[in-house]
């Protein structure tokens, strides 16, 4: 994350526009369970607003700095903070009622990996949780943020089949002017088990 994004995302700014416009849209109807699974917080102004949402949060975070500081943060609260590549979540399967990746998909580097990681988010899944996120639109102001950063935006027209192959049952995809929101469940347990839900 290069600095002006990196500053931009832990500004007062953003943590209300996600609090007053963001996460309302996202998580309209949706019950995160008992224990839920937040992927990529970056400084944690979206993990502000979950942890009054679930009673038991777990964040995984790629950097090892963003992680620590909100590990910090977060003491005394419910929240575990884990570092770790979401790509390779160091949990067993079926573990948690719901999974969030909020609007951190564009910054894992290829759409093969983002693919990788719908898949450890359906494994992680207990039958029928609910993976639940959101991620920028396209465009020269979105690019002009992540000049000099990773930067791989989702296409909204083939994310509800990349949701599917991963998986995914269900499955819910819907832009506004800014952003792609979408839901998926995991499958029953009387389902088929795909390939990358199988016991490790």
């Amino acid at each position: 994350m290069n600095e002006a994004h990196l500053k931009l995302c832990s500004s007062v700014e953003w943590g209300d526009f996600v609090e007053r416009d963001l996460l309302p849209w996202v998580l309209e109807g949706v019950d995160l369970g008992n224990e839920a699974l937040e992927i990529g917080p970056g400084p944690g102004k979206t993990t502000d607003l979950l942890v009054t949402r679930v009673p038991q949060l777990t964040v995984v975070e790629a950097d090892e700095q963003l992680a620590q500081d909100l590990a910090e943060r977060m003491a005394g609260t419910p929240v575990t903070v884990i570092h770790a590549d979401a790509t390779r979540l160091p949990f067993e399967s079926w573990r948690f009622d719901s999974v969030l990746a909020l609007t951190m998909l564009h910054h894992v580097p290829s759409p093969k990996l983002q693919d990788r990681l719908f898949g450890e988010a359906c494994r992680a899944l207990r039958p029928g949780g609910a993976f639940i996120g959101v991620d920028s639109l396209d465009g020269a102001a979105f690019q002009e943020l992540h000049r000099d950063d990773i930067c791989v935006p989702i296409d909204p027209d083939t994310l509800s089949g990349r949701l599917a192959r991963a998986g995914f049952v269900d499955v819910m995809v819907e832009t506004n002017d800014y952003a792609t929101r979408f839901y998926a469940c995991a499958p029953d347990v009387d389902s088929p088990i795909p390939q990358h839900r199988a016991a490790p």
